[in-house]
């Protein structure tokens, strides 16, 4: 159906998508290619929100050589006029004849009427063209427009024994300078960084994009049950920071309140923090990937829940011994058929230790 011509030509599209990679947050990452006469005339890439969108960007260079050409998009362009007008009506103006998209619109209500539109206009459309590499551009997004969820991304440093932490606590540095300047790009293109009151207690951390001038910084989440985390806490600098708590054990709200720190309270049956709440909650707030920077406590109950949907783990050529902290603190099994199994994504060298990929593999 596809020529190698048409898989070049995506490619590109997907190669100019990646600009957007730390700055089109909460929309997706779009890259747009127009061709004519075995040609590129005209491309484009999704930058910011409330910013023109990648279709636009290559029609506008394309001009009056987009008349009858080809546009490769990685993803359906859009029928509704939102902060900017709609894409596919821009297409129909610019007289192209024929639209290849890597995939569809994750949104249910919409996916589709992009294409329709075009169609309706006698314009060829085709669909499907490199669509797992688009969907690896947009895991946050699709996952906020399917299931009303953030893409959780949980990122553990561990010996290769698997341990996080010394019996102390004590996990300064597990990893190498390489592997920690490699999870500064994983910040960046988050839109929340996800730690615990533990992690907290015993790093003060600042969770903060460094090394890397992106224009932002992701906003910072707190699972905190008991609003333990101290006023002076470095990860407080800067504000933009979201705690969410059960209970007020030490009467701390005014203090962290005048801060500039943001106070969410939604307590489990437990009396902890409701984690499906909490992430529900930051999907309203169009926060599309969050990263989780925690400790085995909070890590295993976000995989125990089945919130974890998928794994970056650095390994150090290093044993920590078995009295160290693990990376999830779970129930136990007693039966093979209960645990998790993973999908391996990938895995490569990064300096001297070893950056892993996976996906969790849930049993329903």
């Amino acid at each position: 159906m596809f020529t190698a011509d048409d898989y070049q030509y995506m490619a590109r599209a997907l190669h100019l998508a990646e600009r957007g990679l730390y700055s089109t947050m909460p929309n997706p990452r779009v890259g747009c290619v127009i061709v004519k006469e075995n040609k590129i005339v005209g491309e484009g890439a999704h930058l910011k929100a409330g910013e023109p969108h990648a279709e636009i960007f290559a029609i506008r260079q394309a001009g009056g050589r987009a008349k009858g050409a080809t546009a490769y998009v990685t993803l359906e362009p859009c029928s509704h006029t939102g902060r900017t007008p709609p894409c596919s009506q821009a297409i129909v103006n610019a007289g192209i004849t024929k639209v290849i998209v890597a995939m569809q619109d994750p949104n249910p209500q919409v996916s589709g009427s992009g294409l329709a539109h075009l169609q309706s206009y006698h314009i060829e459309v085709a669909t499907g063209l490199m669509e797992r590499q688009a969907q690896e551009l947009n895991p946050g997004f699709i996952s906020r427009m399917m299931y009303n969820l953030p893409y959780i991304r949980s990122k553990i440093a561990a010996s290769l024994d698997g341990k996080t932490a010394l019996k102390d606590g004590e996990s300064k540095w597990i990893t190498g300078e390489a592997a920690r300047l490699d999870v500064q790009h994983w910040r960046a293109r988050s839109c929340a960084i996800l730690t615990g009151a533990g992690t907290v207690l015993a790093d003060n951390p600042s969770m903060n994009v460094r090394e890397l001038s992106i224009g932002r910084q992701p906003l910072k989440v707190i699972v905190d049950s008991q609003l333990q985390t101290p006023v002076n806490a470095n990860i407080l600098r800067g504000g933009n920071l979201l705690i969410a708590f059960a209970k007020d054990s030490q009467n701390k709200t005014n203090q962290l309140l005048e801060t500039g720190a943001e106070l969410l309270c939604i307590p489990n049956e437990d009396g902890k923090v409701c984690l499906k709440t909490l992430l529900s909650h930051l999907a309203i707030r169009e926060i599309n990937e969050v990263q989780c920077e925690c400790g085995e406590v909070l890590n295993g109950a976000l995989m125990s829940q089945k919130l974890i949907d998928e794994l970056l783990i650095y390994y150090a050529p290093k044993l920590m011994g078995s009295p160290a902290k693990g990376m999830f603190a779970m129930s136990e099994f007693t039966s093979m058929s209960q645990v998790i199994a993973l999908d391996i994504l990938d895995v490569r060298q990064i300096g001297a230790d070893i950056r892993l990929r996976a996906k969790p593999n849930y049993v329903n």
